[in-house]
């Protein structure tokens, strides 16, 4: 299991090492084939001007989830990392409890079912009950990858600040991305 101390470390560090990673929410999940990092020195982050009762788990501990709203209906999955900083979690390669996913996304194929972050955290039941819960407790469970895989970086999607940075990370070649990674700047 990953812990706590697993995610006191830099953003981008933390960021690499999830790819290829199992997550499992009540025993739902898969891998972890896409990433997006965010650091309070950064334009594109929540914790950018500070902390507010919404980006509050942001600027906890280390190994806790933190979790939003966007559109008005779509929730988000990031980890806690170093104070003001978290990994947006944007993809999964479902594994496990696919039928409980097809479930709540409504029947859509299995490349669909957790290719974005509002899709992801619909498919393993996350709302906002969960922000702030630990990583390392269930309903959680994190398991770290297994050998090295090929990751793949580029510019971050659906942001105006901060755009340039090459912080999503991905699984080279995973089929269940959110969208391609348009022109991978480097393979770690």
């Amino acid at each position: 299991m990953l812990d706590q101390d697993f995610f006191d470390r830099p953003v981008l560090d933390v960021s690499a090492a999830l790819i290829g990673a199992e997550l499992l929410f009540a025993g739902i999940g898969g891998k972890i084939v896409e990433v997006e990092a965010y650091d309070r020195t950064d334009p594109a982050s929540h914790s950018y001007r500070g902390m507010t009762p919404r980006n509050a788990a942001m600027f906890g501990p280390p190994g806790h989830a933190y979790v939003y709203k966007i559109y008005g209906m779509h929730f988000c999955l990031n980890f806690v990392c170093r104070p003001g900083s978290a990994v947006l979690i944007r993809a999964l390669q479902p594994l496990a409890g696919l039928e409980k996913m097809r479930e709540r996304r409504g029947g859509v194929g299995e490349k669909q079912l957790c290719s974005g972050p509002g899709k992801l955290a619909q498919a393993l039941g996350i709302d906002l009950r969960h922000d702030g819960l630990a990583l390392d407790a269930e309903p959680f469970a994190l398991l770290p990858p297994e050998g090295r895989p090929a990751i793949a970086s580029g510019p971050r999607i659906g942001i105006t600040k901060g755009a340039e940075a090459p912080w999503r990370l991905v699984l080279a070649g995973s089929p269940f991305l959110s969208r391609p990674l348009p022109r991978p700047e480097a393979i770690l």
